[in-house]
């Protein structure tokens, strides 16, 4: 009972472990009104029976916007340890400005510092800009379509450390569908080229559902799936996680 209850709280946390893209789609708060706004969790395991089991998730996103502007910051942070081994240690920061042009269109400008055990990232650096395109945006449905050019340091987890620097392109359409005030759908699907071989590249499908619980409460289940047609070494090219967790917005 203590897994599945930890499991619960933890879960809407634990899919980013596995993220090489950060999906900041199913995190932006889609308000109409300025000031702040953001959710917010963490959850801890510790278990000892035949093996010593140690899990920590720390996760918060904030978000400020005024009438021409939005400024978004996200954090994750988790650990887990089984008998004294390191089995994931994934660390991530997502800074990203959205200016308001018109109705229909935004310039976004973002940066990311990320390691991650898991996809073999001991660091990767990023930076990019380009504009984001309201395509509807309806009182129930919104859909967003965006471009950028980004530069990507990286340094993999191998022995000698290789390293990459890279400019890629990152495109997302995203939706947001609210069938009610207590439910909320969000979905969005990214590829990340490389500017000089397409070959290279990266997709990832995230689809998340919102029930409201409470005022401030929501039980949430997030479908995530990555694909990276050249993955750091040793590590898959598919990455996919179900999750579900419980969610305190403010």
């Amino acid at each position: 009972m203590r897994y599945i209850l930890c499991c619960i709280i933890m879960g809407v946390i634990q899919q980013s472990s596995f993220a090489q893209i950060v999906n900041v789609e199913s995190q932006r708060m889609q308000k109409d009104t300025v000031g702040w706004f953001g959710h917010f969790g963490t959850g801890f395991l510790f278990e000892r029976n035949a093996v010593k089991v140690i899990d920590i998730n720390v996760s918060g996103y904030a978000e400020y916007q005024t009438a021409k502007s939005i400024y978004l910051f996200l954090a994750n942070y988790n650990l887990l340890e089984g008998n004294g081994k390191s089995l994931n240690d994934n660390t991530f920061y997502h800074l990203r400005y959205n200016y308001k042009i018109n109705t229909w269109l935004r310039w976004e400008a973002f940066t990311q510092l990320q390691h991650n055990d898991i996809t073999g990232i001991k660091l990767r650096r990023l930076a990019g800009t380009g504009p984001r395109f309201k395509i509807v945006g309806s009182k129930k449905f919104i859909l967003h379509a965006a471009t950028a050019a980004m530069y990507e340091y990286e340094k993999e987890e191998t022995s000698p450390t290789i390293y990459h620097n890279d400019l890629r392109s990152s495109s997302y359409i995203s939706l947001n569908y609210t069938p009610s005030e207590n439910a909320e759908i969000t979905g969005a699907v990214f590829y990340q080229p490389l500017f000089q071989n397409y070959h290279d590249y990266r997709v990832l499908n995230q689809i998340t559902g919102k029930l409201r619980l409470a005022k401030h409460f929501f039980f949430k289940t997030t479908w995530y799936y990555l694909h990276d047609s050249k993955p750091a070494a040793g590590t898959p090219k598919f990455n996919y996680s179900i999750s579900n967790g419980i969610e305190y917005n403010f």
